[in-house]
């Protein structure tokens, strides 16, 4: 029986860099979610982890490095869901559109504890970690700006794509900040909510309508 237990913890010093990572990087973001980037521990992610407190730190160094880290791959996962929930929409705009919503929307509901450290956490603590998160919004933009530039019909809708595209991430990162204390919202119920407020608007841009400000 102790050769067995000795042979298992060979087998577990043996995982690949990459799976101690993920474990590390999984129980850190469940920790930060739930006490908050000061409140945590590294004691307590080690734990989380069942990987020592010294294995933690020389695989991704301090509490800042392993914070940012969590927000890097966090925001790659969401981003990576996106794009994907949009290139196998088709060729419509409006249900490339709905698709990214519905991805967006999917993960937030399927990884609460992610949402909660990219948008809740990162913002609060600011500095480093909120550029972080001023990075990823800058790729969400770019994603919807892009789908919007090369479905539109007017120059006026190119002219406003990023300013468009704008609005909806931000409208996208409030409503599902809102959902996390609403849970009882699917996440196809909150895309669909969006969607209508903002497909109005951008379908009509995308085909050129305008509205002008009364003279």
């Amino acid at each position: 029986m102790r050769t067995n237990d000795a042979a298992g913890r060979v087998r577990a010093k043996r995982l690949p860099r990459e799976v101690r990572e993920r474990q590390i990087l999984d129980a850190a973001v469940e920790v930060f979610s739930q006490r908050g980037y000061h409140a945590a521990s590294m004691d307590e992610i080690s734990e989380v982890a069942d990987i020592s407190k010294p294995m933690v730190y020389a695989y991704l160094g301090s509490k800042e490095d392993l914070f940012a880290a969590c927000i890097r791959r966090e925001a790659t996962r969401l981003m990576e869901a996106i794009a994907a929930g949009v290139s196998e929409a088709g060729d419509r705009p409006d249900v490339q559109l709905w698709h990214g919503l519905r991805a967006f929307f999917g993960f937030v509901g399927e990884y609460r504890d992610s949402w909660r450290v990219l948008h809740r956490q990162a913002s609060a603590q600011g500095g480093p970690f909120a550029q972080e998160l001023m990075d990823m919004r800058r790729r969400a933009i770019s994603l919807v700006a892009a789908l919007l530039t090369n479905t539109a019909d007017s120059e006026a809708a190119s002219l406003h794509a990023d300013a468009m595209a704008a609005a909806l991430v931000g409208a996208g990162e409030s409503l599902a900040d809102w959902w996390l204390d609403h849970p009882e919202e699917s996440a196809g119920t909150v895309a669909a909510r969006l969607m209508n407020l903002v497909w109005m608007g951008f379908g009509n841009l995308v085909d050129g309508q305008m509205w002008q400000p009364p003279k």
